[in-house]
């Protein structure tokens, strides 16, 4: 029996219902990470990047109003498979000079996907007509790309810290 192939609105929906998920979790993450840094610009940049996904959620909640549905999360296993493995750095390096270095690549495997996201929902958007939701998806896209170029910036001298500490 051949089902009814659903079309790219249900598809747009799906994934927003992804990353509204995601977000919510990467928003319970932060505020640990940050704990846990040792580097302060590394400690502020977590913090600064919590208040900044509060807005993206809220964005989010905009996007779902703007295509008539409410906002809810769908389990996002990829999501949850990176903040696991970013616990793991956390527990595996707690005490080692490399664990700034492990959160910085954490959190950047983290934006990756963010932008790998919004950048599909932005896509998608964009051919569905959504012309407001577009301009929000951007918004967030370029936060989550000027987050993933500072984390690149902070990586070099938590690299460079490890390397030192450990020789």
């Amino acid at each position: 029996m051949a089902t009814t192939p659903k079309p790219l609105d249900e598809l747009f929906h799906d994934m927003l219902k992804d990353v509204y998920y995601a977000e919510k979790q990467i928003l319970k993450a932060l505020p640990k990470m940050a704990k846990v840094a040792n580097s302060p610009e590394l400690k502020k940049a977590f913090e600064a990047h919590k208040g900044e996904t509060e807005a993206q959620i809220e964005r989010l909640s905009d996007v779902f109003e703007l295509i008539g549905k409410a906002p809810r999360g769908k389990t996002c296993d990829a999501i949850l498979g990176i903040l696991e493995e970013g616990k793991a750095v956390m527990e595996d390096y707690a005490d080692s000079p490399a664990l700034d270095a492990g959160l910085v690549a954490s959190a950047q495997a983290v934006e990756h996907y963010e932008m790998a996201r919004y950048g599909t929902l932005k896509a998608w958007a964009t051919q569905l007509g959504h012309k407001d939701a577009v301009k929000l998806l951007d918004e967030t896209l370029a936060e989550e790309t000027a987050t993933d170029k500072a984390l690149t910036k902070l990586g070099g001298p938590a690299n460079s810290a490890a390397v030192a500490k450990a020789a």
